[in-house]
């Protein structure tokens, strides 16, 4: 039987590159006790007042068909959100997506097409080549340098840059690396933009996780604004992961052209998540500011314990959920060290090599569990690097 070109593209890119987490929790559902440090899962619940504003406008029968656009009072709550980055925004500056995957993958599609490039920094959030992809579109990977604090530098963009290239795909603050871009590196990245015609897509969903600097968007600096679409959504700022509400901001006139689309795949979100994403933007929450206060702690430590141990080195991120290991020196790649620590030691954490060739050395180890946890995960890695030294020392006395 015969397949589309969509289908055949993204065979390789779906959850194939989770198949680590994948094994960790089919081993946790046989009843082994496994640290998962995979995945970017608040560990703190929706706040309960939230939750009830969703049962509220369920019983209230918001059950029905809403519109290609969003809620009303969503719309509007996005428009008071954004005022001040993007000055007369508007109703038709707004779509409404399920989560902000949904709102990157429509926005991609409406901007890249067969044969076309999409720049972004290697290493990448794991779906982004698969988003590129599905559009017939080809990832042109600018590399990411730890030595730079893993924020993308002009140079290295315009090396990336082709006659194919279209939209540079940013994600700041930035998973996996958790590096934050400040207003002198958006702008000069813009820049180049300017230049070569390019669109820029900013994926922001890890805007109020930042422990280090101030969040600056694209959509502040003038010149960019119109050729700039953010996305993000209330996942991880209001640790709603599971309700699935983002969102797109972009120029009115890519916004209209965009709506079609949507209502092509979606016609419309819930209205009760919408009702509940309004009360979530206009509220006085704390689960951002304890998020961002547990986190932070926990990347401190985690980095301050790996710094004893001679074969890691750890990357002190600026926000998010995610802390990378460079695992260089054990004489593995990040695939084979995950691999055997959660072999050997039942700690699970992502292969840098689901994030783009670049990170093959690294692993990443999500933030999202307790402290003990996490610290207790660092000494067993540093048991399996004990393994690695006595085993290596055994093969060159034999020789």
């Amino acid at each position: 039987m015969r397949y589309t070109a969509i289908i055949d593209r993204l065979q390789d890119l779906g959850g194939d590159k989770w198949a680590l987490h994948n094994e960790s929790r089919r081993r946790i559902a046989a009843g082994d006790e496994i640290m998962e440090l995979t995945i970017g899962e608040p560990d703190i619940t929706t706040d309960p007042a939230l939750v009830e504003h969703c049962v509220a406008a369920l019983r209230a029968g918001r059950t029905r068909y809403s519109n290609g656009r969003g809620e009303t009072g969503l719309v509007n709550a996005l428009i008071d959100l954004y005022a001040d980055r993007l000055p007369g925004i508007e109703e038709e500056n707004v779509l409404c997506f399920p989560g902000t995957q949904t709102a990157l993958f429509a926005v991609i599609l409406a901007l890249a097409g067969e044969g076309d490039g999409v720049l972004t920094g290697n290493p990448f959030y794991a779906t982004y080549e698969g988003v590129i992809r599905a559009a017939g579109a080809s990832l042109q990977s600018v590399p990411l340098r730890i030595e730079h604090g893993f924020v993308m530098q002009p140079a290295d963009l315009r090396a990336a840059i082709t006659p194919e290239s279209r939209v540079l795909l940013l994600n700041t603050p930035h998973n996996p690396t958790g590096a934050v871009m400040d207003r002198d590196a958006i702008a000069s990245l813009g820049q180049l933009c300017i230049e070569h015609d390019l669109w820029i897509v900013c994926d922001e969903v890890y805007e109020a996780l930042i422990f280090e600097g101030t969040f600056v968007s694209p959509l502040e600096i003038a010149e960019l604004r119109e050729r700039t679409v953010v996305v993000s959504s209330i996942s991880k700022s209001h640790a709603a992961t599971g309700f699935r509400s983002g969102w797109s901001i972009g120029p009115v006139a890519f916004s209209r052209r965009l709506l079609p689309l949507s209502e092509t795949m979606l016609f419309g979100n819930q209205p009760f998540i919408a009702d509940m994403t309004e009360a979530a933007l206009r509220g006085d929450f704390d689960t951002a500011e304890r998020l961002r206060e547990a986190l932070g702690r926990r990347a401190r430590r985690v980095a301050a314990a790996v710094a004893d141990l001679p074969m890691l080195s750890a990357s002190l991120p600026q926000g998010g959920m995610f802390l990378m290991i460079d695992v260089s020196r054990t004489g593995l790649d990040g695939e084979a060290f995950a691999e055997q620590l959660l072999e050997r030691h039942d700690v699970a954490v992502m292969p840098g090599i689901s994030f783009g060739e670049s990170a093959a050395g690294l692993v990443r180890v999500a933030l999202t569990v307790p402290d003990d946890t996490l610290l207790e995960a660092v000494r067993r890695m540093g048991c399996l690097c004990d393994e690695l030294a006595e085993a290596a020392a055994d093969r060159e006395a034999v020789t």
